[in-house]
């Protein structure tokens, strides 16, 4: 029993990750991409509107 409890964790973490990839994959492109760029777009506008540079952190 103490082999279950030694592959758990690791097996667990796996499958979390697993589902961290693919959810970040799905939320790439379609219409989340859109409305990404639209905010970026929003932002910069802004930006050049007040006269100022976007500031880019940690950059």
């Amino acid at each position: 029993m103490d082999y279950v409890a030694a592959l758990l964790p690791p097996v667990v973490m796996a499958v979390a990750f697993t589902c961290l990839i693919v959810t970040i994959v799905k939320s790439q492109g379609g219409a989340n991409k859109a409305k990404e760029d639209a905010a970026v777009d929003a932002v910069l506008a802004r930006a050049e509107a007040a006269g100022q540079e976007p500031h880019v952190h940690g950059a």
